[in-house]
C-alpha cells in the first residue's frame, strides 16, 4: 500500500459506504507492512490488532489514528453533487 492512500469518501456518489473500521482492516490486510510492523509502529499490542482484524474487539480512536498514520492512510470528504433539474 502506498502513503496518504484515501481510504473512503465522505459524501460519495456511493449507495452504502463501507465502514472505516473495515476499510482500515482492509487497508491493514493489504499492506507491506507485518502485523508485527505495525504493532511497533504504531504502539498497539499486536494480539488488540489480531482481535480488531478478526472483528473480534475494537480500537480506540487514537488506537485507530496510530494505525492509519502507520499506514500512511487518510479520510478524505467530497461535497455531494448537485443533482440536475432541482
Amino acid at each position: 500500500m502506498t502513503n496518504n492512500q484515501d481510504i473512503g469518501r465522505i459524501g460519495s456518489m456511493a449507495k452504502e459506504p463501507e465502514r472505516l473500521t473495515d476499510q482500515l482492516r482492509s487497508a491493514i490486510q493489504t499492506s507491506d507492512k507485518s502485523m508485527g510492523q505495525i504493532a511497533r509502529e504504531s504502539g498497539i499490542d499486536i494480539a488488540t490488532i489480531s482481535r480488531f482484524i478478526h472483528g473480534k474487539g475494537g480500537l480506540s480512536m487514537d488506537g485507530l489514528d496510530n494505525i492509519a498514520n502507520c499506514l500512511g492512510v487518510r479520510i478524505t470528504s467530497e461535497k455531494p453533487r448537485a443533482k440536475k433539474g432541482k
